[in-house]
C-alpha cells in the first residue's frame, strides 16, 4: 500500500454514509468529487456531499483576528494546530474483481481505513453508467441539496472529459424518472446545466 495516495482515515462509518477525517485540515476533497477506500477485496466508492471545518479542541474556538493567513501562520502558527477537516460521503456503488457494482456492499468502510481520490480510470468506469442514480436518489434524505450535488458533479464530468451527449441525455431521462417527472423541476435543473456545460 502507497501511503501518499491517500489523504484521510475513516472516523464514522455505516452502510451508506461515512466520514472521514483529514490528515492535514487544509488538504480535502471537493464537493462532488468521487473518494475511495478499501475493505478486504471491495473498493468502496463515496461522493463527498459535506465538508466541516473547525477546531478539534472544545475550548479553543477559532475566533476573527482581522490578520491574513500569511499573517497567522508568521505570527500565531500554533492556532492552526487544533483545526480539522471531516467530510461526509455516500456511498454510491462498489467495484469488486474489476467490475462496477451500482447498489450498497454488504460490509460498510472499516474506521480507520484510508481514504483517497478516485482515479481518472475509475471515473470513466463509474460514470459509463447512470445506473448510481438510483441510489443517490435512495439516500437523498442525507444530503442536503442533492441537485446541486448533481450539478457539481456533472461539471467535475465534463471537466474530465468523461460527459458527452449520449450519457448527458441517460443521465436527464434517469433524473426525470427519478424524480416522477416532476416538470417544474426538471426544466429549472435543466436551465441550470446548460450554464455549467457551455
Amino acid at each position: 500500500m502507497n501511503k501518499d495516495q491517500f489523504f484521510a482515515e475513516i472516523i464514522q462509518s455505516s452502510l451508506s454514509e461515512w466520514t472521514a477525517q483529514c490528515w492535514n485540515w487544509n488538504t480535502y476533497p471537493t464537493f462532488g468529487s468521487l473518494v475511495t477506500t478499501s475493505h478486504e477485496s471491495l473498493k468502496i466508492i463515496g461522493i463527498v456531499h459535506t465538508i466541516n471545518t473547525g477546531s478539534m479542541d472544545p475550548i479553543r474556538q477559532p475566533i476573527a483576528y482581522q490578520k491574513t493567513e500569511e499573517e497567522l501562520y508568521k505570527e500565531q502558527p500554533q492556532i492552526f494546530e487544533f483545526l480539522q477537516t471531516t467530510f461526509t460521503c455516500i456511498t454510491i456503488g462498489y467495484i469488486e474483481n474489476n467490475q462496477v457494482f451500482y447498489h450498497l456492499p454488504d460490509k460498510p468502510p472499516k474506521i480507520h481505513a484510508f481514504v483517497g481520490n478516485a482515479t481518472e480510470d475509475e471515473y470513466q468506469q463509474f460514470f459509463a453508467q447512470e445506473q448510481f442514480l438510483h441510489l443517490l436518489f435512495n439516500l437523498s434524505k442525507h444530503i442536503f441539496n442533492i441537485d446541486e450535488l448533481l450539478l457539481t458533479l456533472l461539471k467535475s464530468l465534463k471537466q474530465k472529459n468523461i460527459l458527452n451527449q449520449n450519457n448527458m441525455n441517460n443521465f436527464i431521462e434517469a433524473f426525470a424518472t427519478l424524480n416522477k417527472h416532476d416538470y417544474q423541476r426538471l426544466k429549472i435543473f435543466l436551465q441550470r446545466t446548460q450554464l455549467l456545460l457551455q
